[in-house]
């Protein structure tokens, strides 16, 4: 075989493997959901205090002229839904809460493009009211795409607490369960509660917090989340006071989850000013062999203070806590071991070797690792047909967690600012891009690490493919010859770590 035409498979074998992960449009059929988790209005909050805090006002009486004149607008609408809306109504039909982070990921693919530097040899700073300076705000970086899943899945659960507490406070059945109100629904039914609508609440608690982090797509996020919210008129589920309710208190949830954003340090993240100061702090605990970055002209290290973020499940001094003991330094046997093992990887790779490198890359025009994981969280409980509210729990631990996990990655990363195996040896060839951040530890595996745990413990039946799963994004990183193997085994084990205080949390947040 000529050199050529292995490059050419290799090619061929990283576009398939990169394009069977790329943001996507799920065909999620609507099913029946076996529980209604009545209970769930008292489920531990995230932002809010509890599921009471926000008040909802209280609905129509449904034997009142009001609520019949309702009913009967909403038969006409049904009457008039167009093919078109019959289509949409089944595919948000299938699992609000999901397609909201199946657009979520959309987003952030689309955002992951690192800005090209100037004809000054700068690479201008992310700026929302210079979009002719930094066209594509924000970079949404692994980083940026974690705390994005996370407050969005936050915000949906908040949410869908608060509004759980209102149905089963008011009860009013849903249209279709009204005597003699003659409406067919065009989705499965329940019991449920119809005030304030589940749908709309998400709707609008997504869009307003979307609408926050990419600013960019308000008009995109408007048409979607009007679009979710008509779904539940043209299928007969609500009238339209449901659908009002559950909108303006995913606002009143928005708000809050806004709020904590403003708050939680990452607009002082990217602070590039204060970085020689974590240099020099380094080299006073004998860190003096530093990661530095290799493109040209130099790139500002990536969100450099991310690791002082506010995290979601414990504390600052649990944070430090968790942050591993120091690497293997250069001279020592152990480093040595590992960049002979790194050496001998890139000159050996296998086809496999190189094929999960390509699967877990997660690069540049991918939704991250984070949304790797979030992508298979929603593959998981659509397989278990979960409810909308267990399914924002379960979006809202898997995505926390895996903040946190980022949150930790990158407070080590820059405690140590330890090399990538690149930087020591110049003629190591990286069978993708070399990330512009210090190496120890790998983010693939912390994150991974996270994820699997909080997933396994959601769903334990599928505990050894998550497993699998986080042990393959973390040898990606070795096979890829972006990390030593130090920093990928002790970043499954700080994202390990990391993930007993979600499920710590889930365990007692009153839903088991």
């Amino acid at each position: 075989m000529t050199k050529n035409a292995y490059l050419f498979i290799l090619f061929a074998l990283f576009t398939w493997t990169a394009c069977n992960k790329t943001p996507e449009n799920t065909a999620i059929a609507p099913y029946e959901e076996t529980s209604l988790d009545a209970n769930g209005g008292t489920w531990k909050t995230y932002v809010v205090a509890n599921g009471s805090e926000i008040a909802v006002p209280a609905p129509t009486d449904a034997a009142s002229d009001a609520y019949k004149a309702e009913l009967d607008a909403l038969k006409a609408t049904m009457s008039n839904a167009t093919a078109e809306n019959k289509e949409a109504v089944q595919y948000w039909g299938g699992n609000g809460t999901l397609r909201w982070h199946e657009i979520a990921r959309e987003l952030a693919a689309n955002y992951n493009a690192a800005p090209n530097y100037n004809a000054e040899g700068t690479y201008p700073v992310p700026d929302a009211a210079n979009p002719t300076v930094y066209p594509r705000f924000p970079f949404a970086n692994p980083p940026y795409a974690s705390r994005a899943f996370a407050l969005l899945a936050v915000a949906q659960y908040d949410a869908l607490v608060t509004a759980w507490h209102a149905k089963f406070a008011y009860n009013r059945p849903a249209p279709f369960n009204q005597t003699a109100a003659g409406i067919t629904p065009l989705l499965p039914t329940n019991d449920l509660p119809s005030y304030p609508s589940e749908d709309a609440v998400l709707a609008a608690a997504a869009r307003e917090v979307l609408k926050f982090l990419f600013p960019g797509e308000v008009d995109y996020l408007n048409e979607r989340a009007t679009e979710h919210k008509n779904t539940r008129l043209w299928g007969g589920m609500n009238v339209q006071s449901d659908i009002d309710a559950g909108d303006s208190l995913g606002v009143a949830i928005a708000k809050r989850i806004i709020a904590y954003a403003k708050t939680d340090k990452m607009g002082a993240s990217n602070n590039q000013v204060d970085f020689p100061l974590l240099q020099a702090d380094a080299t006073a605990r004998g860190f003096t062999n530093q990661w530095r970055s290799l493109e040209i002209p130099v790139r500002p290290p990536l969100l450099p203070f991310f690791g002082n973020v506010k995290t979601w499940n414990f504390d600052e001094a649990e944070k430090v806590a968790i942050r591993p003991a120091a690497p293997f330094l250069p001279g020592t046997p152990e480093f040595q071991k590992d960049l002979d093992e790194m050496n001998d990887i890139v000159k050996n790779r296998t086809k496999e070797q190189y094929r999960i490198a390509a699967y877990w890359a997660d690069g540049t025009g991918s939704y991250t690792p984070p949304g790797h994981w979030s992508r298979k969280a929603s593959e998981l409980i659509l397989e278990n047909k979960w409810n909308e509210i267990r399914s924002a729990r379960a979006m809202a631990l898997t995505t926390t967690a895996v903040q946190d996990a980022g949150i930790v990655c990158w407070n080590t990363k820059y405690y140590y600012l330890t090399q990538r195996p690149t930087d020591v040896d110049g003629a190591l060839k990286t069978s993708t891009g070399i990330p512009n951040f210090p190496g120890y530890t790998s983010g693939h595996s912390t994150f991974s690490a996270a994820a699997a745990e909080v997933l396994s413990y959601l769903f334990p039946s599928n505990a050894a493919e998550l497993s699998d799963m986080a042990k393959d994004a973390s040898n990606s990183r070795i096979y890829g010859g972006i990390h030593f193997r130090i920093d990928c085994e002790v970043g499954l084990e700080s994202g390990k770590k990391v993930a007993t205080y979600a499920v710590a949390r889930g365990k007692n947040d009153g839903s088991e």
